[in-house]
């Protein structure tokens, strides 16, 4: 018996199976037949579309606005500073002879 390889769901298949599931329309296993998944992964996805939808009412509407804005600047130089020190530190254990030419 080969196993199958790893699979990854869209979020929008998802949701699609979730609601089926929460439907009624058809069971459990004539959902996971008609989808080609396991049933516990339908579970799964029912019970988090369950959990989340209270979010979509929310002050804000179930936008994702909240999350922190990403400092490019900082990040661009947090890197210029970690290229330094390795380029520092790759020259002096080159001097004393601790670092190998293979790497």
């Amino acid at each position: 018996m080969s196993r199958r390889s790893r699979r990854h769901h869209a979020p929008a298949f998802k949701a699609k199976v979730a609601l089926a599931a929460i439907k009624c329309e058809m069971t459990l296993a004539q959902l996971a037949e008609h989808f080609d998944v396991h049933p516990n992964q339908i579970t799964q996805w029912k019970s988090q579309l369950q959990e989340a939808a209270a979010e979509v009412f929310s002050p804000g509407g179930g936008n994702r606005t909240n999350e922190p804005a990403v400092d490019v600047k900082t990040l661009h130089a947090k890197i210029g500073e970690l290229t330094l020190e390795n380029d520092f530190l790759e020259g002096a254990l080159s001097k004393a002879g601790l670092l190998s030419a293979k790497r």
